[in-house]
């Protein structure tokens, strides 16, 4: 009798079990396996959540951002004693840390097949602008290729990020695996309508980062509502412990000049994409964005930048405008083009919905991972 298939899932954010991963681990149920996911700080509905899915869900000590030897060395251990609890067959990390010390871990443990999704690079592969960042990067690099090493199999959301870690040596080419970005349950994110009225609104959603291009999108809300009053912006968003995150204060500015609605952070997005025209995301640099996903499937043409994550996403002028990073003066111009050609919303919509049934079915993409997992 073949061994039992049992699949450990490590992430450094609960929540993210649930809203990025919880299809790929009943997908993984329906193909055999025996799931469990571990993550810090685990609220009770998110436990119930995934309990009530057939996913056993464990406690792990892990900090998301900092450099902190001690607590890291911590989370080793947390995680190498949780795996030899569980015995997995296969595991699957995903963001940083996870990646990093799961896959050191795992690999102390014997864990057969050990799997690496690398879901963006973020602050400490942003072009260093000081000693400290240059310092971080430097560390992350050394530690992605000693956890690396020891993997099965590492997959990339997108093209530029595989081949940055190549040339830099940080993993095999044959170890290596493409997916588009985590996918997207083109059920629940349905084509809907657009609004009707007479304003035209714009939306981003997500953590309030310089890096995510929040102050270009507040500097061309700024701009366009001085020359098109009716137009709308909305922000939806937290503040985040992340070394490129927004300061208090200068949310509170861009509040106080009055250009942008600001709606905080939302369980569900789908009503704010479906009550909005065009969804902006003029970021630094992503795995694959998870919003711009959402939006393309409910049907909203897309404004990001022609960035390493981004430019995957849509086709340029066909489901949306591709421009320059840091641009701001290149967002307020995509943004006017929707503003004097109304009709090209609705045309570039449809068009990204096309584009994420064809692209981004989360079916298509749990399909490509496990099987990766499992070669």
């Amino acid at each position: 009798m073949s061994e039992k298939k049992r699949l450990l899932v490590v992430s450094s954010f609960a929540e993210s079990l649930v809203n990025f991963r919880l299809m790929l681990m009943q997908d993984a149920i329906a193909d055999g396996f025996e799931v469990h996911a571990c993550a810090p700080d685990f609220t009770p509905p998110i436990r119930e959540q995934l309990q009530a899915a057939s996913i056993s869900t464990h406690d792990i000590l892990l900090s998301r951002n900092g450099l902190n030897p001690i607590l890291d060395i911590a989370t080793l251990f947390s995680l190498w004693r949780l795996i030899n609890k569980v015995q997995p067959t296969h595991q699957l990390a995903y963001t940083i840390k996870p990646v990093i010390y799961a896959s050191l871990a795992a690999r102390l443990a014997g864990v057969p097949k050990i799997g690496a999704l690398v879901t963006g690079l973020g602050y400490a592969f942003m072009q260093a602008d000081n000693r400290r960042q240059k310092w971080v990067g430097w560390i992350a690099r050394w530690l992605y290729k000693c956890s690396l090493s020891g993997t099965s199999v590492v997959f990339f959301q997108n093209p530029d990020d595989r081949q940055l870690f190549i040339d830099n040596r940080l993993v095999k080419a044959s170890k290596v695996r493409i997916v588009n970005g985590s996918g997207i349950d083109l059920k629940q994110f349905s084509h809907q309508p657009l609004p009707s009225g007479d304003s035209l609104h714009f939306v981003i959603i997500g953590r309030i980062l310089a890096d995510k291009g929040m102050r270009e999108f507040a500097a061309a809300a700024t701009t366009i509502r001085q020359r098109h009053p009716n137009t709308r912006f909305h922000l939806v968003g937290w503040l985040d412990s992340n070394p490129s995150a927004i300061q208090q204060s200068e949310l509170d500015c861009w509040l106080a000049e009055g250009a942008l609605t600001f709606h905080g952070k939302l369980d569900d997005v789908r009503d704010i994409i479906a009550q909005s025209h065009v969804y902006v995301l003029p970021s630094y640099r992503e795995g694959t964005p998870r919003t711009v996903l959402e939006a393309m499937a409910i049907g909203r043409a897309i404004i990001t930048t022609d960035a390493p994550g981004c430019r995957q996403t849509i086709e340029d002028g066909v489901s949306g405008w591709l421009i320059e990073v840091a641009n701001v003066d290149a967002l307020v111009k995509a943004i006017e083009r929707y503003i004097n050609n109304s009709a090209l919303i609705k045309q570039h919509g449809n068009n990204a919905r096309r584009r994420a049934e064809a692209v981004y079915d989360v079916k298509k993409v749990n399909k490509d991972m496990l099987e990766g997992l499992q070669k």
